[in-house]
């Protein structure tokens, strides 16, 4: 007799265990309030910015209708007029003039200011040294520019019986100084100081983390801060009228002879009830706002190549 063997039924699988239901999340009491005036902060900001934006974007349209009326390549290479009624005249020697002083200030305060903020934020901390820095540095920036300039003009000018451009540049770099400082240290501030900690934990000296770590990482706004600066030195006027005295021709040489920039020539021609000269004040702002953006776009992408590149030596 044949048995007959019958295969064990299969296991069914164990079953999937179920996702435990999330409970129903009820609106916190108060969330259309919070929502009402966020949204409500969030418009007053943009009126605010539009509110800002707009006197200045017709200020800029009005000085540019108003100075392309001037502007030519003979208006911007000539010598200044001698007589403000002349319809003859440019401003070529305000330009050059405007490029050395400022290029002279740049070059004695933004290094200074720079290394002043390092030596703060990474070296003094909360030394008597260097809260008497910072004291100094906020004073220096609420002092008038006519005091600065009388400042200098009492210290360099009577001293030597000269006008020149090196006196305004001092004046102007004394007035930049305090700003590229305030800047550079809150800028530094705002790098996370792990990065500086995983520098140093990799062996590397306290110089090299500043420079290879730091400085890339806060040289963007330590960049608007300096470019802050010089905008605002470009445009300066009571310094150089203690400073450089005054001069009708081109001179590149920043120690010798005296000198002329584009604020002083904005300054004496817009004073001036004739028309030519009105024009020539017009034509000399506009350029004046040609050469600062120019500049700001110059450094926002040297800034860019040397944070890549130092960036990339570091890592």
């Amino acid at each position: 007799m044949t048995t007959t063997t019958v295969p064990p039924s299969p296991t069914p699988p164990p079953p999937t265990p179920r996702a435990p239901s999330s409970p129903s999340l009820r609106p916190r009491a108060g969330t259309g309030r919070r929502r009402f005036k966020s949204g409500l902060a969030s418009a007053l900001i943009v009126l605010s910015f539009v509110l800002v934006v707009i006197p200045l974007v017709f200020v800029v349209l009005y000085i540019a209708q108003q100075g392309l009326k001037a502007i030519s390549m003979d208006f911007l290479t000539s010598d200044i007029a001698f007589s403000p009624r002349s319809v003859d005249g440019g401003i070529g020697p305000a330009i050059v003039g405007t490029i050395v002083i400022t290029l002279g200030a740049t070059l004695m305060a933004v290094p200074l200011g720079v290394l002043g903020g390092i030596f703060l934020n990474e070296y003094g901390g909360t030394s008597r040294f260097a809260s008497l820095v910072r004291f100094l540095s906020e004073i220096l920036t609420g002092v008038p520019s006519i005091v600065m300039g009388l400042f200098v003009y009492t210290l360099v000018v009577l001293n030597t019986k000269k006008f020149n451009g090196f006196a305004g540049a001092l004046a102007l770099a004394c007035l930049m100084l305090p700003v590229v400082i305030r800047t550079s240290e809150e800028m530094l501030k705002l790098v996370p100081r792990e990065l500086r900690e995983g520098s140093l934990a990799l062996g590397s000296r306290k110089s090299r983390t500043i420079r290879t770590v730091v400085l890339p990482h806060a040289a963007p706004g330590i960049v608007s801060g300096a470019l802050l600066a010089v905008a605002r030195a470009a445009g300066e006027t009571a310094p150089l009228l203690f400073t450089i005295g005054a001069a009708t021709t081109a001179n590149r040489n920043l120690f010798n002879g005296a000198n002329t920039a584009l604020s002083v020539q904005i300054f004496g021609n817009a004073n001036s009830p004739f028309i030519p000269a009105q024009e020539r004040a017009f034509g000399a702002a506009l350029t004046l706002i040609v050469i600062v953006f120019i500049a700001t776009a110059v450094a926002r992408i040297v800034t860019v190549i040397y944070t890549r590149r130092t960036s990339g030596a570091g890592g």
